[in-house]
């Protein structure tokens, strides 16, 4: 399914999810993905992050879930002690360019993102953070985008009929 996208669409395309060794990375760069998310591995071996950082550069991207201030791991089962802004400097630390950053309290609610969180995280200086979780009406997308966050994922408000792609889009390119 993932080569068929790949071969199908003009976009860069991005994968994760139990993504836990490099012959996995391997195998979804050669089909065409740009872009493949480490998460869970990020944390549990983050030695692994570091390497495959050196070796595939901005084909790597790291995927932050954030219960209570705090990095969760194992579909959100475990949380641990570390913080999401101290996890996304250390990731920054060893050249990760792009940190999901996915605060779950807010994730599928409706009720709005943590715009407070992207507020703090815009000053991590060279990486790139890209919002989930929560985003939910066009001023969160206007504001995210002003606060020099380079992206939002935006998926039931979409799939609910709350908010345009089309809308998002233009806001997020700054067109409306």
């Amino acid at each position: 399914t993932i080569k068929k996208i790949a071969n199908i669409s003009n976009i860069d395309l991005q994968v994760g999810g139990g993504i836990r060794d490099e012959r996995r990375i391997e195998k979804y760069l050669s089909l065409g993905v740009s872009r493949v998310i480490l998460g869970t591995v990020a944390v549990k071996n983050f030695a692994f992050v570091e390497e495959m950082t050196k070796k595939y550069g901005k084909s790597i991207a790291v995927g932050i879930d954030v219960k209570d201030g705090f990095v969760a791991v194992n579909g959100w089962l475990e949380k641990t002690h570390i913080s999401g802004e101290e996890f996304c400097k250390r990731c920054q630390s060893v050249g990760v360019k792009t940190v999901i950053y996915t605060d779950i309290a807010k994730d599928g609610g409706l009720l709005g993102t943590n715009i407070e969180a992207y507020r703090t995280l815009q000053k991590i200086q060279g990486i790139d953070i890209i919002a989930s979780g929560g985003v939910s009406y066009i001023h969160e997308i206007e504001t995210l985008r002003n606060l020099g966050i380079s992206g939002a994922i935006v998926g039931k408000a979409i799939y609910e009929g709350v908010l345009s792609l089309e809308e998002c889009i233009k806001i997020a390119r700054g067109v409306r």
